[in-house]
């Protein structure tokens, strides 16, 4: 099991902002460019890139999330926390 791992994400406010940014990802979207344009973390001038972290770094849902992807892999589901609805991708 990662002690670490390096992971993206889009941030929106609502749920219907999160499912038409999953819509748009099985459609083919590029996740770089959909967290340029629709996430509202500051991380969205990387692309969402979040970085490198460990487990108890990041809230409850997100890290469970995030570790259980594959690298590469893209959360189906959105990921609700205190901050907002996540799509949550593992990049490494």
């Amino acid at each position: 099991m990662a002690s670490k791992i390096r992971a993206s994400h889009i941030l929106v406010e609502k749920h219907s902002q999160i499912l038409n940014v999953l819509e748009e990802l099985k459609k083919g979207g590029n996740f770089k460019e959909l967290a340029k344009k629709y996430s509202t973390c500051p991380s969205s001038k990387r692309g969402g890139d979040l970085g490198s972290f460990g487990r108890g770094q990041m809230v409850k849902p997100f890290e469970t999330t995030a570790f259980a992807l594959n690298v590469g892999e893209t959360s189906k589901e959105p990921v609700r926390t205190q901050f907002g609805y996540h799509v949550i991708m593992r990049t490494g």
